[in-house]
């Protein structure tokens, strides 16, 4: 009845963060020692095991790799299939290797009901895991709306602030009214085809009037989750009350879950849709681009400038994936794993301060650079960074996703290069603010550099960001067969 193999990485990937909450169920609430270091432990042979698919990946074929199949409901042709191609590997690698930040930024911020909290982070990269692995359409569905619930928890009872509450329910009934329009989609398909694997699924063709319909019921779901202007609004909420561990994986993954989708299921299922609302998307990301960066300048909140320059850093990504050619789509790729460790980088570079000084309000904060060096030089490196200086990750991913868009249109390519400007001016505008100046001693009068910690978990990050950028074949070797199938399906 059944085929799969328990020595196949993806599957030890899959499951370890299961085992790893069962074992925490088990262990008694006092004992906050204990529940720490068990999810640690688990999360770090989640990473592990999720090496093993890069290390064995053969980058020189588009077909899905590590592939075990279990029969779910037979009756009704389902299948429980999990597998991964170049163009899940990398977001599988980045949820497991943030889950660890996460988990480590969470060591002593975290005063109550540890053992709650380190469970929803461990349920978290169970559902993002399959997400990104499962090779069933309603599975997708099942598990996109699943991460919807430890994220609601942990901004609604690790909040830290008061309208986490509010932030908590904004963020859960955006994303869940979106994706109904999808579940409606999902049936129209399921009922014309008979099956929702995706194998089939991306040979079977629908009418014109059909993909304009679907099309339109997936981009309600994927467009919030990204999220494109106008569903962003949750967004700014949601970073702004949630602990830093909830926004470093808000803004690392679930973000890129949209953008995920739309490769996926948007662009092989509907192709000719995909072509046809070309010109919205660009709209709308445009505008994403150039808005979002302007009204960065006018916030006050540090985690709402970080949150402003995602939606974007996300408009480019959109950009890119709609330019339908080989560069803007492996630039969108890119710049979504690239932002995916800047982001978190500098969520946590926010959060050090929130820790130490109870407020993130920007007018508190000047000429930490003389009392805080180390934090001082990780948050330039990381500010460069996001601009998408030469030789970081976001550079790359940029320029690719230029080159794709100069293809097909060259204003369009304009309007989309203002946003690499006007990301410098509110970067630099940022970093000045907080790190030049006199010091306010009327406010704060304790400084302390980052720890020990902090340095650990930052010098992984840093150390990808520059990989990526010195050295970015390694990553896009194992993503171009995948892309140039995709382009297959597509024309």
């Amino acid at each position: 009845m059944y085929s799969i193999e328990f020595v196949n990485p993806l599957v030890l990937t899959s499951m370890t963060p299961l085992i790893g909450t069962t074992i925490l169920l088990f262990i008694e609430e006092s004992n906050e020692f204990r529940c720490r270091w068990v999810a640690l432990w688990f999360s770090c042979l989640t990473f592990f095991f999720s090496l093993f698919l890069w290390l064995q990946f053969d980058a020189n074929t588009p077909f899905f790799q590590f592939v075990s199949t279990f029969v779910w409901f037979p009756s009704l042709n389902f299948y429980y299939i999990i597998g991964t191609d170049g163009i899940s590997l990398f977001f599988i690698l980045l949820t497991t290797f943030l889950i660890i930040v996460c988990i480590l930024i969470s060591w002593s911020s975290v005063k109550h009901n540890i053992k709650d909290y380190l469970i929803c982070f461990l349920l978290l990269e169970f559902f993002l895991i399959q997400v990104f692995s499962v090779l069933d359409i309603l599975l997708f569905y099942i598990y996109f709306e699943s991460v919807l619930i430890p994220m609601f928890l942990i901004i609604g009872i690790w909040g830290s602030r008061q309208r986490k509450i509010r932030a908590a329910y904004q963020f859960f009934l955006y994303t869940l009214i979106g994706s109904l329009l999808m579940l409606l989609g999902i049936l129209i398909i399921y009922f014309q085809v008979g099956s929702t694997d995706f194998h089939i699924l991306w040979y079977s063709r629908f009418s014109e009037v059909k993909q304009l319909v679907l099309w339109l019921a997936f981009f309600a779901s994927f467009a919030i989750k990204i999220p494109m202007i106008p569903f962003h609004i949750w967004l700014p909420e949601a970073h702004a009350e949630a602990p830093t561990a909830g926004s470093v994986i808000l803004a690392g993954i679930l973000l890129k879950m949209g953008g995920y989708g739309f490769l996926r299921f948007s662009l092989p299922m509907f192709p000719w849709a995909s072509i046809y609302f070309s010109p919205l998307i660009f709209t709308l990301s445009v505008i994403a681009v150039i808005y979002a960066s302007l009204t960065t300048l006018r916030q006050v909140d540090l985690k709402k400038i970080i949150a402003y320059s995602s939606v974007s850093h996300m408009g480019f990504v959109t950009i890119g994936i709609f330019s339908l050619n080989l560069q803007g789509l492996e630039g969108g790729i890119f710049l979504m794993l690239s932002h995916g460790l800047v982001s978190s980088a500098l969520f946590f570079c926010v959060g050090i301060l929130y820790d130490r000084y109870k407020t993130r309000i920007i007018k508190y904060y000047t000429g930490l650079v003389q009392v805080m060096p180390l934090y001082g030089i990780f948050f330039l490196f990381f500010t460069f960074a996001n601009i998408g200086f030469p030789g970081t990750s976001s550079f790359i991913g940029e320029i690719l996703v230029l080159l794709g868009v100069f293809q097909i249109n060259t204003t369009l390519t304009f309007f989309s290069s203002l946003g690499m400007i006007l990301g410098a001016a509110y970067s630099i505008w940022l970093f000045n603010r907080i790190s030049f100046g006199s010091i306010k001693l009327n406010y704060l009068l304790i400084y302390q550099d980052i720890s020990r910690r902090e340095f650990f978990i930052l010098i992984p990050i840093a150390v990808l960001v520059l990989w990526m950028g010195v050295y970015p074949s390694s990553f896009l070797g194992d993503i171009h067969s995948s892309l140039y199938n995709l382009l297959e399906f597509i024309f």
